[in-house]
């Protein structure tokens, strides 16, 4: 491993900007509309979105 910048491989070029985004996902907590940047789901099944505040929530999906 290095401390340096990574290189893309010969022939890949970067994804335009405005394709490099944050998903959409609200927190599914009663009351909360936060960013949900944690998913819960078993294998096959609809994922469930919660907020770091309301993580916990999400522990029944898994």
């Amino acid at each position: 491993m290095s401390d340096g910048p990574s290189k893309l491989a010969d022939g890949m070029t970067l994804a335009p900007r405005e394709r490099v985004s944050v998903l959409g996902h609200l927190c599914e907590h009663k009351g909360c509309a936060k960013h949900a940047g944690f998913g819960f789901a078993w294998p096959r099944r609809d994922p469930h979105w919660f907020c770091s505040n309301a993580g916990d929530d999400g522990e029944q999906y898994l």
